[in-house]
């Protein structure tokens, strides 16, 4: 658990889940479009610090939210990030309360940069006070994320402890005795039990509370006695007499139960040589850092401290803690583990070339020899560090678990690797799918401007799509006037210009009302209403297409003119017979009659017209449509017909009819129009009939009045 170490992709992992979970993908993707950084992050993989800072500045710009609110909350996030990924139970076996927890925080990190080897934790130190409240020192390299701490140790001891605490900044300075990290904070820890009622009245009557009660019993005789000593302990650090012999007292079944008393022989029943060949890697020295004694293979490693006397730190450096070294400081981070490191300048000429060998161990003051106790293993994390310093698993002694340590390791580092490889595979393909996906959006676009939807989705599925009878059904037809004399007089590049610069006005008017594009052939262009999903509007949405194309005709210009082209307009209604024609470049094709008089009413009418048929006339004659009777003329191969024109649609303005934005100052207009009412809704289901969108608009603007009032 690396405090906001954000070096690896891990804790941007973190920060990731906490703006989905609180906040949704869609904030998540503006965040992060807005710091500049990708979409994932691969847990062992390294990154820069300034993504992670530029995430959390651009968060709290964007939510308006303080930084130490977004701080804390993501260090409480954090908490029950590292619980999800499997750190649960090592956090919950740190300690038995609060302060033992804190205290071997450092000890936690230590173990996670075997694996973790290019983590910088940040570093901690905690000192109990008498009224029961604690100081906890927060030492970071990283500056301004010290209110991510409160929200990890305080909801740690919500969850492990069940205890509510406050922490205030009481303290912010530069460490004068910390060499290296850049931030030091003083916190003031104060905490409380929390309870709930039922909570308390069934600890109130239980043994385990009875147990408790007799704990703050000793607690308060601890206190007393500890008024009337007169022994004051000089060294911060060091725990008092009535903490390190302190046993638990027991309430029930009527004993009293004394706690643990430690025995200790007279005289030390151990030879200097038998000490210093059992415990290989161990220092003696002085409050000057003179070296009393030294362990044989301490001694075999560093040949220097076969001179007692020499100073300590002549031939090490101290790397964690970041302090100086001096009794002092060594003395105030007694309860941290403390690593050496070998100063390669007081080495032999011929070892200079290795890695230099870090040592590992904890400090033990030795008040009657005024003399402190360095007891430490080489710190190794893989066989091949060991190969690299020329030494052996026999240097180590057989009761040091370094040597399991660096076995287990060394498969460890091999399994994470592994998961490393199969992550990126896993961000591989997940961007892989991500592309397919959108080629596959691409495919199915197509598709579906090629076919209609539901018999493009049956396609799609291997089924066979059956020919479908509509018995009533509004066909259209559209051709270009005189485009036989374009074609002779111009280049093919500009009449492919024209005919595309016309088309794509026309789809889009084909989505504004609704209406089916069968297919374009050569200049001519060929719509329905009605086919493939029935609606009893289908004249009614062919009538606002054909109005629509005229004045989209308009915009289009003749290039051996230079004016706008004339197009021919045709429109009948009847039954049709519809279905899927071919495999290769299959189409959805319309057969029967009422396609041919469709086309003679095109074919048969006036530049810049719609001639509608008879049929076509009667459904559309009790709608909001005017109209003008042609007459009676001669139709190939149908003989005579009575057709009519369609002038234009009463209840429609032009902007409605092109589907362009309606500006207020035009919908506000007062005419007979807007009394009457003019849109666009949805008829039997998904369908839309322009008849609503004026009367949704005009009561939208009634609701604004009222909100105004």
């Amino acid at each position: 658990m690396g405090l906001h170490d954000s070096r690896y992709g891990f804790i941007n992992t973190c920060l990731k889940s906490l703006v989905v979970e609180k906040y949704g993908e869609e904030t998540w993707e503006k965040l992060r479009i807005q710091a500049g950084v990708q979409d994932t992050f691969l847990t062992f993989e390294v990154y820069k610090d300034e993504i992670t800072m530029q995430l959390i500045d651009k968060a709290c710009k964007m939510l308006d939210v303080p930084p130490d609110m977004v701080l804390k909350q993501f260090g409480e996030f954090f908490f029950e990030f590292c619980k999800r990924s499997g750190y649960d139970h090592m956090l919950r076996t740190l300690g038995g309360n609060l302060y033992e927890f804190i205290e071997n925080l450092d000890a936690l990190h230590s173990y996670l940069s075997l694996s973790y080897q290019e983590m910088n934790a940040p570093s901690f130190r905690v000192e109990k006070n008498e009224d029961g409240s604690m100081h906890l020192h927060y030492y970071s390299d990283r500056r301004g994320l010290c209110h991510i701490v409160p929200g990890i140790i305080g909801a740690a001891a919500l969850d492990f402890f069940n205890t509510e605490i406050s922490m205030e900044i009481v303290n912010q300075t530069e460490e004068e005795e910390r060499t290296g990290k850049k931030e030091h904070i003083v916190f003031l820890v104060t905490q409380k039990p929390v309870f709930s009622y039922k909570e308390r009245n069934k600890f109130s009557s239980s043994p385990q509370y009875i147990a408790d009660s007799g704990r703050q019993i000793e607690k308060q005789l601890n206190k007393e006695i500890r008024d009337r000593t007169s022994l004051v302990s000089v060294c911060p650090a060091k725990k008092n007499h009535w903490e390190t012999i302190r046993g638990i007292v027991t309430l029930g079944r009527g004993k009293l139960l004394r706690g643990f008393d430690p025995a200790y022989p007279t005289t030390l029943w151990i030879d200097t040589k038998t000490f210093c060949n059992g415990l290989p890697f161990h220092v003696v020295f002085d409050e000057e850092l003179r070296v009393k004694q030294a362990g044989v293979s301490i001694q075999k490693i560093v040949p220097g401290l076969q001179t007692m006397g020499i100073r300590l730190d002549h031939y090490f450096s101290i790397v964690h803690p970041e302090v100086t070294f001096t009794i002092s400081s060594v003395q105030k981070f007694i309860n941290s583990q403390f690593v050496f490191r070998t100063r390669r300048e007081m080495m032999p000429e011929s070892w200079k070339q290795r890695p230099m060998l870090e040592l590992r161990g904890q400090m033990i003051w030795m008040e009657s020899l005024q003399c402190m106790l360095y007891l430490c293993s080489p710190l190794l994390r893989t066989l091949h560090e060991l190969e690299e310093r020329q030494m052996h698993i026999a240097d180590i002694a057989p009761h040091d678990v370094t040597r399991d340590l660096i076995l287990l390791n060394q498969q460890r580092l091999a399994e994470m690797e592994l998961s490393n490889q199969l992550e990126r595979k896993k961000e591989e393909l997940r961007i892989l799918s991500k592309h397919l996906e959108e080629e596959k959006k691409k495919t199915e676009a197509l598709l579906y401007a090629m076919l209609p939807k539901h018999v493009a989705n049956q396609l799609k599925e291997g089924k066979r799509v059956e020919a479908g009878e509509f018995k009533e059904c509004t066909i259209l037809f559209s051709d270009v006037v005189t485009f036989t004399n374009i074609c002779t007089q111009c280049e093919p590049i500009q009449i492919v210009l024209m005919l595309n610069s016309m088309y794509l006005r026309f789809d889009r008017l084909t989505t504004v009302h609704d209406v089916y594009k069968v297919e374009t052939i050569g200049d001519a262009y060929m719509v329905v209403g009605g086919v493939p999903v029935p609606v009893s509007t289908h004249a009614e949405r062919v009538a606002n297409f054909a109005l629509g194309i005229i004045i989209a005709a308009k915009e289009v210009t003749n290039p051996v003119s230079g004016k706008p082209i004339q197009i021919r307009v045709g429109i009948h209604t009847g039954p049709v017979l519809a279905g899927v024609v071919g495999e290769k470049m299959p189409r959805y094709c319309l057969f029967g009659d009422t396609v041919n008089i469709a086309s003679r009413m095109e074919s048969h009418g006036v530049p810049s017209k719609i001639h509608l048929s008879p049929t076509a006339y009667y459904c559309l004659k009790d709608k909001s449509f005017e109209m003008t009777e042609r007459g009676e003329i001669e139709v190939k191969g149908k003989g005579k017909m009575h057709t009519y024109f369609l002038i234009r649609n009463r209840t429609a303005t032009e902007n409605e009819i092109m589907g362009n934005p309606i500006k207020e100052s035009d919908s506000d207009h007062e005419s007979v129009q807007e009394k009457r009412g003019y849109g666009q809704k949805r008829n039997e289901g998904s369908h839309r009939q322009l008849s609503s969108r004026r009367r949704d608009r005009s009561s939208s603007r009634e609701w604004r009045k009222g909100w105004a009032a």
